[in-house]
């Protein structure tokens, strides 16, 4: 897939939970490889925030980023519509320390989204492959996040407040993006009454109102209390001894509460800053936990920089042997690729099983065989070749040759029974024959060597 941005601009104006602020915020079509970003237009400077889960400051009551000093809060529910609508790149302004709530839900964005539309641009989308499980736990809190292998992407989530009655147990699901709208979109934020004391203490929700948020009373305080607590909020009293939901509108779902907890996933993963491809399961999730699993892989995609490739030998190759010796000269003892198992606008996949027989054994270290480090040069060109030649109508009238080497690296040596993958993709546009190219050859996850090549396609024959 390709990466996507908006149409045209969209702006919105609403008022701050927290601070209670008139904002305005505006989001903007961003170049290729852009990402979140998010630029403060009330400050001199105007400084930008990456929207990255590294840059998270507190979690409390809502996700708060910063960088250098400058923060801006309650970011979730528009990352979390954003996220949905696969928009890789947008930069936000806005002209507060926070986004506007507007009616506690991503609805408000989602409408918007759809109303300017999504633009599709040149470069390929960069996912994160979950290929094993991963687990974050909090003990403190029994909150748990578990992500599972899979070819596309969904979110199941379970919350219990066992002190409570009205929400005991709850669930929500999302099984594909495309659903968001209809299943999670207009699920509002929540607080139980027991919570805005302390809340408004620490000088927060002082937007919150009846309009933006689902008020939760399930225990029952004294009627001058409550009376108290609705005079500060501003809101029309209520007796004490009715509990239930307070707010202005009906619940959108039964289990509104616990959808809203899984479009707040939407909007903390949104910050590893690549879509995901796997199985979230949620229990009692909260953007603390949210932050911590968004860091893990964080961490993980600034440890290695590309990712294997998945490989399903069930599915026929893109390129068999044959297909390969039609485009390139190379042969017994030099070709070095042996099957074509992806191949898109910008990269392509190329696969090597090594064996014992391999001639250069007999030479390289025949009591430690170890594949030669220039073969795993050679065979990332090779794949590179295969790339370019496919595009030309008479690839038998063509060669490629090595121009310049940089960067090569080898992390870790190759030997008999490994399978080689090698993952190339072109750094610019072909121009006059130039093709600019960063290879990786892997064996398993682990990167074992890379390099970046420039090559010039000659018409010689």
């Amino acid at each position: 897939m390709k990466q996507h941005t908006l149409k045209e601009s969209f702006s919105l104006k609403g008022k701050g939970l927290h601070t209670g602020l008139d904002i305005e915020i505006k989001f903007n079509p961003a170049p290729e490889n852009h990402g979140y970003k998010i630029k403060r237009i009330d400050l001199p400077e105007q400084p930008v925030i990456d929207a990255l889960a590294e840059n998270v400051k507190s979690t409390n009551r809502g996700t708060v980023l910063s960088k250098n000093g400058v923060n801006v809060s309650t970011v979730e529910h528009a990352l979390a519509a954003l996220y949905a609508y696969e928009i890789d790149n947008c930069l936000i302004e806005v002209n507060a320390p926070e986004f506007p709530i507007l009616d506690g839900s991503a609805i408000v964005y989602v409408n918007e989204i759809e109303r300017v539309g999504l633009k599709e641009q040149n470069a390929e989308r960069d996912y994160y492959i979950v290929k094993n499980k991963l687990e974050v736990k909090d003990e403190e809190t029994g909150a748990h996040i578990m992500v599972l292998p899979d070819n596309d992407f969904g979110v199941n989530v379970h919350i219990a407040f066992s002190d409570s009655s009205f929400l005991d147990n709850q669930y929500a699901t999302l099984n594909h993006l495309k659903d968001f709208k209809k299943e999670i979109a207009a699920s509002r934020t929540f607080v139980f009454v027991r919570e805005i004391t302390p809340l408004l203490q620490n000088g927060l929700i002082k937007g919150g109102d009846l309009d933006n948020a689902i008020v939760i009373y399930e225990r029952q305080i004294s009627q001058e209390a409550l009376d108290q607590l609705a005079d500060t909020m501003g809101v029309v009293h209520k007796n004490a001894s009715q509990l239930g939901y307070i707010m202005n509108k009906p619940l959108a779902f039964s289990n509104e509460p616990a959808r809203h907890k899984l479009l707040d996933i939407l909007g903390d993963i949104a910050l590893i800053g690549k879509p995901v491809l796997g199985q979230i399961l949620a229990t009692c999730p909260g953007h603390k936990i949210n932050n911590k699993f968004a860091r893990i892989i964080r961490k993980d995609i600034k440890l290695n920089d590309v990712q294997a490739p998945v490989y399903n030998p069930n599915l026929p190759p893109v390129m068999d042997i044959k297909r390969i010796k039609e485009l390139l000269p190379h042969r017994y003892p030099f070709l070095l690729v042996e099957k074509i198992i992806e191949l898109g606008p910008n990269h392509i996949v190329g696969i090597k099983n090594v064996s014992v027989n391999e001639p250069f054994f007999q030479g390289h270290f025949p009591d430690e065989p170890v594949m030669p480090g220039v073969l795993l040069v050679e065979a990332i060109a090779q794949t590179a070749g295969l790339f370019v030649l496919n595009m030309v109508k008479e690839p038998h009238e063509y060669s490629t040759y090595f121009l310049k080497i940089d960067n090569v690296k080898f992390r870790q040596k190759v030997v008999p029974g490994d399978t080689l993958f090698f993952r190339v993709r072109l750094m610019t546009e072909i121009r006059r024959g130039m093709a600019e190219v960063k290879g990786y050859c892997f064996v398993g996850d682990k990167i074992v060597c890379e390099a970046e090549l420039l090559a010039q396609v000659v018409k010689n024959k």
